[in-house]
């Protein structure tokens, strides 16, 4: 077997389990299997976010090394190597998320590729899949597919092909794919503080441009996947968009109050805008004498 879709068996046997929650809905089953995918992935989320911040958040000490040792790279790649130690980051943290879940991904692929046999409608091609005696394969037998006017099977540029009204559907969930990538990636980036110096780091503006393509390229590859990994693909950008914003709260909910109490320096009391009462009596005490 493929090692990269040696998971497509457990995963259509948990889709299976998962369509018998709500019957009758292939769409919910997805949803379903995309946050639990999620939730264990979690732990490997965590540190992607805890890693890409605390690597933006070093950004001025490492423009500071690059500055001090530019004629030195081996001096360089010594010092920064050991700021990451010292700061317990690891840039390459940051991607492991993305190069696990590629299984995954090629998994479901087989996944939601499963219908019935051109030669024999009454089994399903692959057969190895799905559970052969499972409800969810009798929906598939039965071309019960559909979801939001969108038949999970499809891809969205074969949907376009037959039509508006299953081609506007699908173009709206590939967009909804394109802008949740986009929205992590400005998510993540606002929380620099310091976005001078991290633009004026070329190993930052490489992960800038990385991380600006990649939304598009995940928009590529959907046009042609079967609208089950496409609507994963969405429904796990949102659930990690929530996931990071709790991360943040977590991390620091504090910090931007605190900010605001220690950075804005104390008011002075309002000085009266009259003249004294002790000038006044001084005045008066000469027009006596």
């Amino acid at each position: 077997m493929n090692p990269f879709t040696i998971l497509a068996p457990p995963l259509g046997q948990l889709l299976s389990i998962l369509y018998n929650i709500w019957p009758n809905n292939y769409g919910v089953a997805i949803i379903l299997l995309t946050l639990l995918v999620s939730l264990l992935l979690f732990p490997l989320t965590l540190k992607q976010t805890r890693s890409m911040k605390a690597m933006q958040e070093i950004q001025p000490e490492v423009k500071k090394l690059q500055k001090e040792y530019k004629a030195d790279k081996e001096e360089l790649n010594k010092r920064m190597m050991e700021l990451y130690q010292e700061k317990g980051v690891n840039p390459a943290a940051g991607c492991l998320p993305l190069i696990l879940q590629m299984p995954i991904w090629f998994a479901l692929y087989r996944v939601f590729r499963v219908k019935p046999s051109a030669d024999d409608p009454a089994v399903l091609d692959p057969s190895d899949i799905i559970p052969t005696d499972s409800n969810l394969a009798e929906a598939l037998l039965n071309g019960d597919t559909q979801f939001l006017s969108l038949d999970m099977l499809q891809s969205p540029q074969e949907a376009v092909a037959e039509g508006l009204s299953t081609g506007i559907p699908a173009i709206v969930l590939v967009l909804l794919v394109v802008a949740s990538s986009f929205y992590q990636t400005i998510q993540m980036n606002r929380r620099n503080k310091d976005n001078k110096s991290q633009q004026d780091n070329k190993q930052a503006q490489q992960m800038q441009m990385i991380t600006k393509i990649m939304p598009l390229f995940m928009g590529f590859i959907s046009w042609g996947f079967p609208m089950g990994l496409v609507m994963y693909f969405a429904v796990s950008n949102l659930f990690r968009i929530g996931q990071q914003a709790v991360i943040f709260r977590l991390d620091g909910g504090g910090d931007d109050a605190k900010a605001a109490t220690t950075d804005t320096p104390p008011v002075a009391p309002e000085q009266p805008s009259g003249p004294s009462p002790n000038a006044s009596k001084k005045r008066n005490r000469r027009r006596r004498k």
